[in-house]
């Protein structure tokens, strides 16, 4: 008997396996490619915290592989956490398949432990759960999400004491320790009921919501005159079935936004994401419903948040009589500039913007032209989170982080990316910018025509399951193994591999130094004019990424170098 089998009997053997679990299983007892995947490894706690698919089994989102991590994070936070039973650990949750029963089922696993939980009585944002950490002092936070997967998934991602995702070597810990849990049917979990009576289950209202939205005011540019004046701005606003109507819709009225118009059929929670082919506003489709509602009303700016509301997406009106939807360095850019530009440099001490490696160069140039530092991180908002941190300490100041998928941090009161600030930042901004007779596209332009034609772009390669996981590492192994002189023409002058964690010049006999970041299965080429590659297996879903970024003296030179990037980039990697 392989080993996925004997994990698939001793689930089907065990005599109190929840009972919805167990026809599942008996529905797919004669597929045995659905039971060998449901089976065959456990599914992966990676540097954030788990995601998969809803469903019986080791690989499978459930109740107990959601107690498993519960047990784990339990040991770890025994052994690194100072007053755990009464600081306690805030929990929340989104609109998808079995977030709320999940959200229940960390709570069960923590009182049995004796460690009080604190559990939002309805779906929120993950940026409030961010804040929620430090505004109550827990020693951590569990946020039940799939972000913008498809509705098959859900997820559970952990963050530390200070509000921000967990670090690698966190996550590292908890992994071990949930490796220790050998048998993931048993694990200890109180009742609802018995939770309550012992006080160990809190459910949380509005007053968390209520401090964030005091902090959410404080963000804005605007003197306190204009602040106060009703403003001329057309807004349509969507949350995709998701958890950020009513936080985005008070962020707003704060602000005197009064023309806010909600797409009704997609401000409902569904984790079906019924109007939309994914849930997600990196995707152009994701605002069907907003542009058709906006060119109704004649809308200045659409602006659509993803299911846990950590993401924003921003579309604006352009010459055609449509809406263009900004890209994640578009508006990301769009942001800093305005932001900087709005800042007092006298309260600005040791400014630092904080961005990924593969987000746009263009935020480094806009930085700069204001006087701040820019700091490079590795992929994902956990590392910007930890940055902000290590300030706390050193009295650098954080003025701005953002990463080109969507994610943007305006204020440090939460520690991961916050789409219902990043909204509120977009609309002021698009007011300002009408005062001054310019749509968002026209201060796009200013930006191109001040620091160069920057434009970037991403593609993926989609390989699924156990032989899609050993193509990917397949196609890894390669670049190390071969690696490339130039790319559609033009010379690899540096190569960064941040799983050596070093930097060869090819320009300088090959000289190599050393990155100061953390490990990670990540290459990327710097070529020459100011272009690069980035090849990057996601972390979260079954693909393998690449991202381009060019800077040309001209949009139509850049459009160019960057389509004969990715048609050179589609050849090596299939």
């Amino acid at each position: 008997m392989v080993a996925w089998e004997k994990a698939y009997e001793k689930w089907t053997s065990y005599e109190n396996l929840d009972p919805s679990l167990k026809r599942d299983l008996e529905n797919i007892k004669n597929n045995q490619e659905a039971l060998e995947d449901a089976f065959y490894k456990e599914l992966t706690f990676g540097t954030g915290g788990m995601r998969g698919i809803l469903g019986p089994g080791i690989n499978r989102m459930n109740i107990y592989t959601i107690r498993k991590a519960v047990n784990g994070l339990v040991s770890y936070l025994k052994g690194n956490c100072v007053n755990i039973y009464d600081r306690g650990v805030v929990v929340s949750y989104d609109s998808r398949y079995m977030s709320q029963e999940f959200a229940l089922e960390t709570a069960k696993v923590l009182g049995a432990y004796g460690i009080k939980t604190y559990v939002f009585d309805s779906l929120h944002p993950t940026p409030l759960l961010s804040f929620a950490v430090r505004y109550l002092g827990t020693v951590a936070g569990v946020m039940i999400t799939a972000s913008h997967n498809p509705p098959e998934y859900n997820g559970f991602k952990v963050y530390n004491e200070d509000g921000g995702q967990i670090t690698p070597d966190e996550a590292n810990e908890i992994i071990a320790s949930i490796q220790q849990t050998e048998n993931e049917l048993t694990v200890p979990h109180m009742e609802k009921a018995e939770l309550e009576e012992k006080e160990l289950l809190n459910w949380v209202g509005s007053e968390i919501d209520n401090a964030y939205l005091e902090q959410l005011k404080q963000i804005s540019r605007l003197e306190p005159g204009e602040l106060m004046a009703e403003k001329d701005l057309k807004i349509v606003f969507t949350p995709l079935h998701g958890t950020s109507h009513d936080l985005v819709k008070l962020g707003l009225e704060q602000l005197n936004f009064s023309q806010v118009n909600v797409v009704k059929e997609q401000a409902i929670p569904d984790p079906e994401f019924s109007t939309v082919e994914s849930p997600n506003p990196e995707e152009h489709q994701a605002f069907t419903m907003a542009m058709k509602q906006g060119r109704e009303i004649g809308a200045d700016i659409l602006i659509g948040t993803d299911p846990d509301a950590d993401r924003l997406g921003v579309a604006v009106q352009d010459n055609a009589g449509g809406y263009t939807v900004l890209t994640g360095n578009q508006l990301g850019t769009l942001l800093l500039d305005y932001i900087l530009s709005h800042s007092d440099k006298a309260l600005l001490t040791n400014p630092r913007m904080l961005k990924t490696i593969v987000t746009t160069e263009l935020g480094r140039a806009i930085a700069d032209h204001y006087g701040a530092e820019t700091i490079d991180t590795l992929t994902g908002f956990k590392y910007i989170g930890e940055k902000i941190r290590q300030f706390d300490a050193s009295g650098e100041t954080f003025v701005f982080g953002f990463e080109e998928s969507y994610g943007y941090l305006i204020s440090s009161f939460a520690r991961d990316k916050d789409a219902v600030q990043a909204a509120m930042m977009a609309c002021e901004m698009a007011y300002y910018w009408k005062k001054h007779g310019k749509t968002l596209l026209d201060a796009l332009d200013v930006l191109y025509e001040r620091h160069g034609y920057y434009l970037e772009g991403m593609s993926s390669l989609t390989l699924k399951g156990k032989e899609g996981s050993a193509k990917i590492a397949e196609i890894m192994a390669n670049f190390r193994e071969n690696p490339l002189s130039e790319i559609a023409g033009l010379k690899v002058e540096v190569t960064e591999d941040y799983l050596s964690g070093q930097r060869t010049f090819q320009a300088f006999n090959s000289k190599i130094e050393a990155i100061d970041l953390p490990k990670e299965n990540v290459i990327k080429l710097k070529l020459e004019e100011n272009s690069w590659v980035c090849l990057r297996p996601s972390g979260t879903e079954p693909k393998i990424k690449c991202y381009y970024g060019v800077c040309g003296k001209t949009k139509e030179e850049s459009a160019i170098q960057l389509a004969a990037l990715k048609e050179s980039m589609s050849g090596i990697i299939k």
